[in-house]
């Protein structure tokens, strides 16, 4: 009698055969390359792999190890989906503005692509001169000179203020490395009203959502192209993306909340190590969290000495074994 084929799945949804004979490898060392037949998963997902003494056993990969080697596989597809969208956002951005409004049906056009920082400043300016209820921002460290961050703080705290003054509520997120900058603790001191900010290690890139009705996100990586939304499904969709990152947030105004450490291990050491796993360099690690690359030099040598590691690969395996990475945040 034939057996049957093995089903094909992702390795979220381990099969009962592959779990069995992981959970046996795990508790015996090994197992026979035979036995391997009936769960070949377990070899794609690189949960084993041959000894090296005798390739007729299998011994299993650490689950820390094997599963920061599959969300790494994960991130680089999901980098690769970013991409790709991004080259659609160009190719069909013009296609959309060619587009434009259309007087005799009366509608308006639910995809903007707005050209240069004074025409997205206006188009926000417009959007916020019609809200009354409820500002949404995701703000990640800009790269921009200090004089470009005070002139846009500037402009957005009029805007913000006269939303306040009606009676509508501001929501913020930052990075935590802006839990401290002067400028934005001072713009935040300079209004009045239902304003709050809350701050995490990592964000998306910038977001601004007006009476969850539209919704501004980049169109490109220096800022001077925009996408203005007014489609209710996807302006829904970012709002409820950032309702859920806000939850996960620390308060940092009006109240600030310090970020717990768990074993001694800080959030921002456990960020750094997760980046670290996934093989990201100094420079992506600075930017994905918001701080300078000497910053984040800093904070992966005092990493590294407090593991005990001597070179970059090494500090990637320490961090697996540690278990930094299994801690409840």
């Amino acid at each position: 009698m034939t057996a049957a084929p093995h089903p094909t799945h992702d390795a979220a949804e381990l099969c009962p055969a592959g779990r069995e004979l992981y959970e046996r490898a795990l508790r015996e060392g090994h197992v026979p390359a035979e036995t391997a037949r009936a769960a070949p998963c377990l070899l794609d997902f690189g949960l084993l792999h041959p000894a090296v003494d005798d390739l007729h056993r299998l011994e299993p990969v650490a689950p820390t190890v094997a599963l920061h080697r599959l969300l790494r596989l994960s991130g680089e597809r999901i980098a690769s989906e970013r991409r790709r969208e991004e080259r659609l956002a160009e190719t069909f951005g013009p296609l959309i503005a060619a587009q434009g409004h259309d007087p005799a049906s009366g509608r308006t056009p639910t995809l903007t692509l707005l050209s240069g920082k004074e025409r997205i400043n206006k188009a926000i300016t417009e959007a916020m001169a019609d809200a009354s209820r409820e500002l949404l921002t995701v703000q990640p460290r800009a790269r921009f000179t200090r004089e470009r961050v005070e002139a846009a703080y500037a402009v957005a705290t009029r805007r913000d203020q006269a939303l306040l003054d009606r009676g509508g509520r501001i929501r913020t997120l930052y990075q935590h490395t802006l839990r401290h900058s002067p400028i934005t603790v001072a713009h935040h001191e300079r209004l009045r009203g239902d304003i709050e900010a809350r701050a995490l290690d990592e964000v998306t890139d910038r977001l601004i959502v007006v009476d969850r009705a539209v919704a501004f996100v980049p169109a490109d990586g220096d800022g001077g192209l925009a996408l203005e939304i007014r489609h209710p499904a996807i302006v829904g969709y970012l709002a409820t993306t950032f309702d859920r990152l806000w939850r996960l947030a620390t308060p940092v105004f009006p109240d600030a909340t310090p970020q717990p450490s768990l074993n001694g291990v800080t959030p921002r050491q456990r960020a750094i190590a997760t980046l670290l796993v996934e093989g990201h360099t100094d420079a992506v690690i600075a930017d994905r969290l918001g701080m300078n690359i000497r910053t984040a030099r800093v904070h992966i040598a005092k990493l590294a000495a407090m593991l005990g590691s001597q070179s970059r690969a090494q500090l990637g395996f320490l961090i697996g074994r540690s278990g930094i990475l299994d801690l409840d945040p």
